[in-house]
């Protein structure tokens, strides 16, 4: 069960009450727990990490792979070895271009995406296509804002697609992908698969070795950690094959004149000083997600998008964008009021204390699918409440009133 009493104390943005923070998609809040643990980091054992031999430093190397193997424990994965640490699931992707992506990719080669990607599943591939020549794909949606299983089927039987890249859930229309479906498809054609789970791992519990992709990226500072760390899992025997996508210190076994060669795994992806203490927080992080249960938090999410969807439904002239049915999405809801633009319908819930994001929430393909040049969104976590909700609401018909 969610105790949303005690919980919203361990959030002290929140002590007020003055707040509706409806804005986690983009960031969610951090608890005390997770600060507490940073902050203990650098008052107490502030050392770099694989280094030195000295106490403190032996114990921030050891809380920094503590780290590691909550987040393995969390999303299911086989070794610690599949787990780098990036600065964000932005970094993971790239990561993945340049190395994977460099050595394997190239003329007349596939990589299929879909309308609802995220820039950050978009642009590294684009990116990489100038230099490697392969073409791009980009699945459409049904009318509903579900991704379009014909059309990737259709694309997967040209036996041309190297990679499929997709978000696990929609950042936009909370949709959520058939994730093992997909790769069961990708894997029949000898295609790998790379998953966006930013929107899905901190809502519901994942297992990456049940999905089966290949690739895994997803971010701290949507899961109630701190910003500047993420996470890439890749499978074992793909990252042993893979060249390193930074060199310096630490990713290194040997450095002489005529030569390098590289660390273990993970290591070979980790040059230089790590973000030690966001690694920390990240696991801190980890730890309150767990003691919650994901299952309840899912649980929860679901219960309140219900509500907030059925009120939604009922103010004139709002139109929602994605699934209706909370079985199929998650807890970002994004619309448009008609008459509105979304900018001006932020502000107006802004001043009163209610927190949603306006404009095209770095998904600017699928803002031209849908036809619109921005929306509203609003999203749930564990920590809202049905009065927020109400406030929301309430927020809305009020700019509707002064723009009629």
């Amino acid at each position: 069960m969610i105790d949303l009493h005690n919980i919203r104390k361990d959030f002290p943005i929140l002590e007020s009450g003055q707040l509706a923070y409806l804005d986690s998609s983009n960031t969610s809040l951090t608890p005390l727990q997770v600060t507490q643990a940073m902050d203990a980091y650098y008052h107490q054992y502030n050392a770099n990490i694989h280094r030195a031999v000295y106490p403190i430093a032996e114990r921030a190397t050891e809380e920094y792979e503590n780290a590691r193997e909550k987040l393995r424990a969390f999303i299911g994965a086989e070794s610690v070895q599949e787990l780098v640490f990036t600065r964000n699931a932005t970094e993971a992707i790239n990561l993945v271009a340049r190395t994977w992506g460099t050595k394997n990719l190239g003329e007349g080669d596939l990589v299929v995406l879909s309308i609802m990607e995220h820039h950050s599943n978009i642009v590294p591939w684009q990116m990489l296509q100038v230099e490697k020549k392969f073409q791009i794909h980009f699945v459409s949606l049904t009318e509903e804002g579900r991704l379009d299983m014909s059309d990737l089927k259709k694309v997967l039987e040209s036996g041309r697609v190297k990679l499929v890249a997709l978000s696990h859930k929609s950042n936009v229309l909370g949709v959520e992908n058939p994730v093992q479906t997909i790769v069961q498809l990708a894997h029949e054609v000898g295609a790998k698969v790379l998953l966006d789970g930013s929107q899905a791992v901190p809502h519901l519990p994942v297992d990456v070795r049940e999905i089966g992709s290949d690739f895994y990226a997803f971010t701290g500072h949507k899961m109630c950690g701190p910003t500047g760390i993420g996470v890439l899992y890749a499978k074992r025997k793909l990252l042993e094959a893979m060249p390193p996508f930074l060199g310096g210190g630490e990713m290194i076994r040997t450095v002489e004149t005529s030569g390098s060669t590289w660390n273990d795994l993970p290591y070979k992806f980790e040059a230089g000083t790590q973000n030690i203490a966001g690694a920390i927080g990240l696991g801190a992080a980890v730890d309150y997600l767990q003691r919650l249960d994901m299952k309840n938090i899912q649980k929860y999410e679901q219960q309140l998008l219900q509500l907030a969807l059925q009120k939604l439904q009922q103010v004139k002239g709002l139109r929602i964008f994605g699934p209706l049915d909370t079985k199929e999405r998650g807890a970002a809801v994004s619309f448009e009021l008609k008459g509105i633009h979304p900018h001006d319908l932020a502000t107006i819930l802004g001043e009163r204390g209610v927190c949603v994001r306006a404009g095209h929430h770095c998904a600017m393909p699928l803002m031209k699918h849908l036809q619109v040049p921005a929306t509203t969104r609003m999203s749930l976590y564990f920590y809202n409440t049905e009065e927020e909700i109400d406030r929301l609401i309430r927020g809305i018909e009020e700019a509707r009133r002064l723009f009629s």
